[in-house]
């Protein structure tokens, strides 16, 4: 899987999460994203330094060659919903683009 729609995932259950008074922490663990803990680890470790996300913990070990995630209390910070917005309007105007160049012969 692409490592942006990794992302793309997390975030936007974080986004979804923020109706819940409850957040299971489970549906953006490694497993139900079907990756290796180590990515999960190095990806949580790139959206908490971009500041998208606060309540992870991430730690350098010297018993692993990869950053060590925890999700202690995850959320999804205003950077991460202007992430999700961004993306969102590129993804409509690609669309929009690619049904132009689909209409129109020659293009």
């Amino acid at each position: 899987m692409d490592n942006f729609k990794i992302i793309y995932r997390i975030l936007k259950n974080l986004e979804k999460a923020m109706e819940l008074e409850e957040f299971d922490k489970n549906s953006i663990s490694a497993e139900s994203l079907g990756i290796p803990f180590p990515l999960w680890c190095r990806i949580m470790k790139m959206i908490v330094d971009s500041g998208y996300v606060t309540g992870v913990d991430v730690r350098n070990t010297f018993d692993c060659n990869y950053p060590k995630a925890t999700l202690v209390r995850p959320e999804i910070t205003l950077k991460g919903l202007e992430y999700l917005n961004e993306n969102a309007i590129m993804k409509k105007i690609a669309n929009f683009f690619k049904g132009i160049k689909e209409s129109v012969p020659g293009l």
